[in-house]
């Protein structure tokens, strides 16, 4: 299935791409991706270390987030109706939509009512998750991203492959590459003489974004949190773009989803301390946006909410995924994780890689298709996503609770390589006497190769195991197996009961 987007270019969605473990031997493969990859997360890493010790409390704000998160779980239904009647009663339209589809027609409906062919948007991963960019420009309207990381993403005709770092994967010569190649095929050109130094960059991309904002009548922004007992709706970011959008266009159109909602303005402010040190290392948010409906005269006089469940609704009635909607997005777990790191965003197939990713994904989705069946495999369980976590999401938990529910559902019918070798192993290993023989076996084999190459076993291995015998040497085998020392040093005890 095939898409374009806003800058021309023909790229495949998420839909159908390969099961995690041929999309990540593809990723391994890039070089130069898994040091942007390694320098970036740990440098991260480091610095939300250093930003969270300054914070004697933190664990006491873990735990109070996990609990209000919980407790406004539980009573969603009713907060979702007060977050309704209070957007209302500020002059929001609210809409309801239950799967990607219908958020996406009824925002491109309001885009259309508004007669305009272009909206700005404000970094949002729910309207990533729903497909709205392809959405929109299906219907003949170009959706411009004004995050930066977010706009070179777009111009380079790629995915995002961070939650909050989209463009964590690429260097600085390949940005100033994009920039200087796609820039004036969809606004303001790229300096001439444009260099990689970082502030070269950001002033490129603003003053191509500048046009964009002061002509857009139409932005289209998510939120981090929407307050029930207010109908406040709060967008963190750090670069001002999102100001820009909230505040310039006449229309304002928020994508939110339903697990955003928070009870009140103090459950706030346990938040806006936890989510800062935890995706940026940052003490407190460089901008911090709150609106709440229409206001006359000032910013968006028509403002609409899309309230959005697609899957949510599914995900909090099992009690083993319900936790996961805990999730802020903050994309700390993403930053100390082992595998993450290695393989990039690209090879979980969603707009939600790493670890979060690897369970949130089939959580909304379902198992349906190889990728989503694989996801849950994907993490080594080393606990790090746990740990650094700012709303305790106990994803290993999850992880291997999943990892239960596909192998259930694949029981039966014509057992995998790695099935059948595992039913092997269970009858070996179920009976005394078919464990000597195969013990007898590998003694036998091992004497035969006396510290050769695995490999140069007489006979050829079988399939994969040829590629992992090829590279390993036999250790000299003992003088005696077990089960021979036993019988030598107690022999007064063989057969007794």
């Amino acid at each position: 299935m095939t898409t374009t987007n806003p800058v021309g270019v023909t790229t495949e969605l998420f839909l159908g791409m390969p099961p995690f473990p041929d999309a990540a031997e593809r990723e391994l493969g890039n070089d130069q991706q898994r040091r942007n990859l390694h320098h970036a997360t740990h440098t991260i890493r480091e610095k939300r270390a250093a930003a969270v010790a300054e914070v004697p409390e933190w664990e006491d704000l873990r735990l109070r987030a996990a609990r209000i998160k919980d407790h406004t779980l539980a009573q969603l239904d009713d907060y979702l109706l007060q977050l309704e009647e209070k957007l209302t009663a500020a002059g929001a339209t609210v809409h309801w939509a239950r799967d990607a589809d219908e958020a996406c027609r009824l925002v491109t409906d309001l885009v259309r009512d508004t007669g305009e062919e272009e909206v700005v948007k404000v970094k949002s991963m729910a309207t990533q998750e729903i497909g709205l960019n392809e959405a929109l420009e299906a219907a003949g309207v170009h959706a411009w991203e004004t995050d930066l990381a977010e706009l070179i993403v777009q111009l380079g005709d790629d995915w995002p492959s961070h939650i909050l770092v989209p463009a964590i994967h690429k260097g600085r010569k390949e940005i100033r590459e994009i920039f200087e190649r796609r820039m004036a095929q969809v606004g303001r050109p790229a300096p001439k003489g444009l260099t990689d130094d970082p502030a070269a960059l950001a002033d490129a991309a603003r003053l191509h974004l500048r046009e964009k904002f002061l002509r857009a009548k139409v932005a289209i922004s998510g939120a981090n949190f929407a307050i029930a007992d207010t109908g406040t709706l709060v967008v963190l970011e750090s670069e001002g773009n999102g100001r820009m959008c909230l505040t310039l266009p006449e229309t304002l159109i928020s994508v939110v989803g339903i697990e955003k909602v928070l009870p009140t303005w103090s459950d706030l402010d346990v938040f806006l301390q936890l989510l800062p040190r935890s995706s940026t290392a940052e003490r407190m948010n460089p901008y911090t946006s709150m609106w709440t409906g229409a206001t006359d005269d000032d910013g968006p006089q028509d403002v609409h909410v899309v309230l959005v469940d697609n899957g949510r609704s599914a995900v909090l009635e099992s009690e083993e995924t319900r936790t996961a909607l805990r999730c802020i997005r903050c994309s700390a777990c993403l930053n100390v994780c082992p595998v993450y790191e290695q393989v990039g965003g690209h090879a979980y197939g969603s707009v939600y890689p790493g670890p979060i990713g690897a369970v949130l994904t089939p959580a909304l989705r379902g198992t349906a298709t190889k990728l989503d069946q694989s996801l849950p495999f994907a993490s080594s369980l080393c606990g790090a996503c746990f740990d650094a976590c700012p709303v305790r999401i106990d994803i290993p938990r999850m992880l291997v609770a999943m990892r239960t529910r596909v192998v259930d559902e694949h029981r039966g019918g014509v057992p995998s390589a790695e099935g059948a070798s595992m039913r092997g192993g269970q009858w070996v290993l179920g009976k005394s006497s078919r464990l000597a023989l195969a013990q007898q076996g590998v003694t036998l084999a091992a004497k035969a190769l006396r510290g050769r190459p695995i490999g140069a076993l007489p006979w050829p291995m079988p399939g994969p195991l040829r590629a992992w015998t090829d590279s390993r040497d036999a250790p000299s085998p003992p003088r005696e197996t077990f089960r021979q020392w036993w019988a030598r040093t107690h022999s007064e005890q063989v057969g007794r009961p």
